[in-house]
């Protein structure tokens, strides 16, 4: 398990969300302002899917 920080535009957050949760298992986003008070920080805990010969 590990954790994934964007910086990102307010108008980007549901696009980068859905854009980690295809490649990856997350957990819910959370979502601050970022400190220049234009921005949003997103942190998501995040696990690599298993390989299987499928998705080789």
């Amino acid at each position: 398990m590990f954790e994934i920080r964007i910086i990102c535009a307010p108008d980007d957050v549901d696009r980068v969300t859905q854009a980690l949760a295809a490649a990856f298992d997350t957990g819910p986003a959370r979502q601050y302002p970022a400190r220049d008070g234009k921005r949003s920080r997103l942190y998501v805990t995040a696990e690599h899917r298993p390989t299987t010969p499928e998705s080789e």
